[in-house]
Order: structure tokens, then C-alpha cells, then sequence
């Protein structure tokens, strides 16, 4: 048996009308239709609601349909490419701010170091850090490896010091500063903040959408 066949036989068992499985997986009436007739088939997090939602196993489910676990199967890797692709991009982001700030300095900001240092490195780059941070910790692509980060924002926040204050005055004395591994410290901070809140606001949604697909609904209605 088919899932999409499985799919309206659990449906009924269940006495839920596709008006209310839609509702409850946030799709169209239709997309549940074509669910059940195989014209399409549902996604990973649509099968774990539908599951939920009949009051079936996962593996009740799907089982016995090749075409269907080759769907999930693609689908997966396709949702692990585009998390791949949103974590590079966001690295590159802050990578770019970091770049203009440590440039703006060289361009013209040394003749104004106390303005340079207000703008880029009380608001500009902090702000970026903290943004950046939160989407992070937003983003369940990067599971437990967003706590890493702080590392890495912590090392930037420090280069970009060292890459412009400290630097233009070595080379204005011609000596050697030693770096001051206290700089890295802000950037730790601030990121460790934003991947908090975009963890909580993640979680926060997650459990609004897990408590939306077990909530229980009426068996009443007619079948569609």
C-alpha cells in the first residue's frame, strides 16, 4: 500500500476530515488531496505531524513505499544543503562587516580615532555581532555548533583591535605590542547573548509548533 492510500486510511480511522488536517499542518485542503492521491507527497516534518496527528507510527507509515523514502531522502539532503548554504552565508556577512570596519580605520579613520572607535567599535560592530549571533542561534542548522562561535566572534572582535589601534601604533613607534587577549572578551559576550535569545526564540517555536500538531481536535465532520 501507497502512502497516499495509507495516508486517507488513517485519516478516516482517525475521523478527521482533510479540512482539519490542513488546518492543523498549516496547508492547503488541497495539498492534503494530493497527499492522499499521490500526486505529491508530504515532507519530513509533515510526516512526523501526520503521524502525530492519526495516531500512527512513523514506520506504519512509510514503509513498503520505495518511492516515498527516496523522497524523504532527497528532500533531506536538500534541506541539509540550503542549512549549509545559510551558515556560510551568514559567516560571510559578518565576515564583510568585520572587513569595512578594520578598512574604514586605514581609509580615514585614524585621523579621527576617538569617532572611528565610537562608530565601529561601540556601534557598528557590536551590532553586527549581536544580530549575526541571534540569527545563529535561530538557525537549527547549526545544532550545538553554534556555541563555538563565540570563539570565533570573540577572535574577531580582538583582530579588529589589533588590526587598527594596535597596529597603527607599532608601526607609528616601531615596536611590537603584545596582543591583549582581554579584547576578545566583548565579542564573546555579546555573541554568547544574541545565540541565547535566538536559541530561546527557536525553542519557543518549536514548541508552539509541536504543541499545534499534538493538539487534539474534534472527531466531528463529514469525510472529504
Amino acid at each position: 500500500m501507497e502512502i497516499g492510500e495509507k495516508l486517507r486510511t488513517c485519516r478516516k480511522k482517525a475521523a478527521i476530515t482533510q479540512e482539519d488536517t490542513a488546518d492543523r499542518l498549516g496547508v492547503s485542503r488541497q495539498t492534503v488531496s494530493n497527499w492522499e492521491n499521490g500526486r505529491s507527497y508530504p515532507d519530513v516534518r509533515s510526516c512526523i505531524a501526520l503521524s502525530d496527528l492519526y495516531g500512527v507510527s512513523l514506520d506504519e507509515l512509510l514503509k513498503e513505499d520505495v518511492r516515498m523514502i527516496e523522497h524523504l531522502e532527497t528532500s533531506t539532503d536538500v534541506v541539509r544543503s540550503k542549512g549549509k548554504n545559510r551558515k556560510l552565508i551568514e559567516i560571510l556577512v559578518y565576515l564583510g562587516i568585520w572587513a569595512v570596519t578594520v578598512l574604514s580605520f586605514w581609509i580615514g579613520g585614524g585621523e579621527d580615532a576617538m569617532g572611528y572607535s565610537i562608530l565601529s567599535m561601540w556601534l557598528v560592530l557590536p551590532a553586527a555581532t549581536a544580530v549575526i549571533s541571534f540569527l545563529i542561534g535561530k538557525d537549527e542548522a547549526w545544532n550545538g555548533e553554534k556555541w563555538l562561535m563565540m570563539l570565533f566572534f570573540g577572535a574577531l572582535y580582538f583582530l579588529a583591535s589589533y588590526a587598527t589601534f594596535d597596529l597603527a601604533n607599532m608601526i607609528a613607534f616601531g615596536k611590537f605590542n603584545v596582543p591583549e587577549l582581554s579584547e576578545i572578551l566583548p565579542g564573546i559576550l555579546i555573541s554568547a547573548l544574541g545565540i541565547a535569545l535566538g536559541s530561546l526564540v527557536a525553542l519557543i517555536q518549536r514548541k508552539r509548533r509541536d504543541k499545534k500538531a499534538r493538539t487534539e481536535i474534534s472527531p466531528e465532520g463529514k469525510d472529504n
